[in-house]
């Protein structure tokens, strides 16, 4: 059945004569549609979210909101996860993990609406001092924007629409083009759960008359993107003089030494690999093994990745489905021909059939090829021996990606000397680059962001500013 959907202003659903179709990557048929917002749309959405940010809700009214959804979330997980995999091609296994991901980003985000971390000083501490108390409490930024990828069609929305509820900034939202059903389907259920439509509208548009005016409007104070870092970039440009928030593309290297457990290191290379695809900005998209277990750790490694069943998203024995589109996954496919033409070897896997690429392991590949000097965003293996840790950390340091690294080793120097020296937002010592939870700090340096981070605690932090306010306190106290 072909789902439609409007296009959410303020809470009330707008259909237009213009649609945007959308289709199931794994045979190309037709998914659903939306209805395509144009700039009067846009307009209705600014002034509303102006005029209701006027009565602003209570942090109570905040928190059981985001519970109410959070709730709902579970409630339609299964239907979630099914459009999730229907408009992105992800399997199912993959999509109902998103779900239970995007209810703890409520779950955490519920809590953090009832925390006040306001802060007094005593100003009668120095020789300078008066005997005054300055006191500090956060206001929510007049108005967000923000863009999502294709890549997790519902938790990614969740990371920023959950954390501008708890705070109490109204948002405007443009989910991918790709992959708009889910994030309207959430629309949905955020009014069911009470939230007022001032607070959201979510839609997609054209670049020109509406993406663009939705960046630049100098009402919209904060603008948030995650995509790739070319668009990002742009982002930033067209934006201006306003707060950007910024998460971009990683090329994260999975760092195995000599002394390293093989069986947890093949585990870990493995689910960084291939999970969702290779589709995430913290997958691994390099593993970097030590020259002494090169040969035993790529044995080891072929194996498991041989448990990694690529096939039909929907049945739920698959374990790695389809990139986004076919012609993503031909872009991989030349990738991995490239790389066999600079000198390297596949191993495992290479072959293509549309949208769906195959797990692919690719071993001795070079430095210098394309496929790991930029980031391939698909279920590829590349592996590159490395002399020891210092090569590793010289390598990942000459490139332009800093968003998180992974290192496998039982030294506690060897993973406090990456902690400290690699270029990178994060550092996962025994685990994959990506691994957090919703509520911690993620967010990449150099051309992976700006070193703001996301999370739910962060992104609430970045979407207020903080007031200060003075009063006399008579004698000192």
């Amino acid at each position: 059945m072909v789902i439609e959907l409007p296009s959410y202003i303020a809470g009330q659903a707008v259909r237009t004569d213009r649609w945007l179709d959308v289709h199931y990557p794994w045979d190309n048929s037709l998914t659903g549609r939306v209805a395509v917002a144009g700039p009067k749309h846009l307009e209705r959405a600014i002034v509303a979210a102006i005029e209701g940010g006027r009565q602003p809700l209570t942090r109570y009214q905040r928190h059981d909101i985001l519970r109410r959804a959070a709730a709902l979330l579970a409630e339609h997980r299964e239907e979630l996860a099914q459009l999730i995999c229907r408009e992105s091609g992800l399997c199912m296994k993959e999509t109902m993990y998103e779900t239970g991901r995007s209810s703890d980003v409520m779950e955490f985000a519920a809590i953090e609406a009832l925390r006040d971390d306001g802060q007094i000083f005593s100003c009668d501490i120095s020789p300078q001092g008066k005997a005054r108390k300055i006191f500090t409490f956060r206001q929510p930024v007049q108005l967000v924007t923000a863009i999502t990828p294709f890549n997790h069609p519902l938790n990614q929305v969740a990371h920023k629409v959950a954390p501008a509820i708890a705070a109490g900034a109204p948002m405007l939202l443009k989910p991918s083009e790709k992959t708009p059903l889910t994030s309207l389907r959430f629309c949905e259920l955020l009014y069911e759960a009470g939230l007022p439509g001032w607070m959201l509208s979510m839609f997609v548009g054209n670049i020109d008359d509406v993406v663009t005016s939705m960046i630049t409007d100098p009402r919209v104070e904060l603008v948030s993107f995650t995509g790739s870092v070319e668009i990002g970039k742009v982002v930033a440009q067209t934006a201006g003089y306003k707060k950007t928030c910024l998460e971009l593309g990683g090329n994260s290297p999975l760092i195995v030494l000599e002394d390293a457990d093989l069986d947890k290191a093949v585990l870990l290379a493995a689910e960084g690999c291939f999970r969702n695809s290779g589709q995430r900005c913290t997958a691994v998209k390099r593993l970097l093994v030590q020259k002494s277990i090169h040969k035993e750790f790529t044995h080891r490694f072929v194996g498991k990745a041989r448990e990694y069943l690529a096939g039909d998203p929907e049945d739920r024995s698959t374990r790695v489905g389809t990139v986004i589109d076919e012609a993503a996954a031909i872009t991989l496919e030349q990738r991995v021909q490239q790389a066999v033409a600079d000198g390297a070897e596949v191993l495992l896997g290479g072959d293509r059939r549309g949208a769906l690429m195959e797990p692919t392991v690719i071993n001795n590949v070079s430095r210098t090829t394309p496929m790991v000097l930029k980031e391939s965003f698909g279920p590829l293996a590349p592996i590159i021996p490395i002399r020891d840790l210092d090569d590793a950390i010289d390598y990942y340091n000459n490139g332009p990606f800093g968003l998180s690294t992974g290192v496998v080793t039982n030294d506690m120097e060897q993973a406090l000397k990456a902690v400290r020296e690699l270029r990178t937002g994060t550092t996962n010592i025994n685990e994959v680059p990506g691994y957090r939870i919703e509520s911690s700090p993620f967010g990449g340096v150099r051309d992976s962001g700006l070193g703001i981070k996301e999370g739910v605690i962060e992104t609430m932090k970045f979407m207020t500013n903080v007031k200060t306010f003075s009063l006399p306190w008579g004698s000192s106290v």
